[in-house]
């Protein structure tokens, strides 16, 4: 597990001071396999790893996100989180994301996630699961 990770602003999270919870430092590794362009729900990071669930991954993501790229562990419905709406869209738009159109009831106006497009099921390009940290079977 790593122990030194650099924020999205480029600052740097040193957490040879400041232990992390495994479980926390689990799900971190699981963002941080999620390729550019795709992403995965809280409830899919919690099945890869196979324990806890949406709930404890969107608190790890809150808590410690920030190292991370936060914008690539999503809500199941595609909406964009909320608070930080612009600087997740500027990182999807960036990455190519999927993204569907916003209706004109959206509030804001705001475009969601493509889930049936932009959402990672774990597998590599070449087909191989990427396992290499997560403990739990993703389906």
């Amino acid at each position: 597990m790593s122990q030194h990770r650099t924020s999205g602003d480029g600052t740097s999270d040193d957490r040879t001071s400041h232990a992390l919870p495994e479980y926390a430092e689990r799900v971190l590794d699981v963002a941080e396999l999620i390729p550019p362009g795709r992403v995965m729900t809280y409830g899919d990071v919690a099945e890869w790893l196979g324990e806890g669930g949406p709930r404890q991954v969107g608190r790890v993501m809150s808590l410690y996100g920030a190292a991370v790229p936060w914008w690539r562990v999503v809500r199941a419905d595609g909406a964009l989180l909320p608070g930080h709406e612009l600087r997740a869209l500027d990182h999807y738009r960036a990455e190519g994301t999927p993204l569907r159109g916003a209706s004109r009831a959206a509030e804001g106006h705001l475009p969601r996630l493509d889930m049936k497009r932009a959402r990672w099921d774990g597998v590599t390009a070449d087909g191989d699961a990427d396992r290499d940290k997560g403990a739990g079977a993703h389906n």
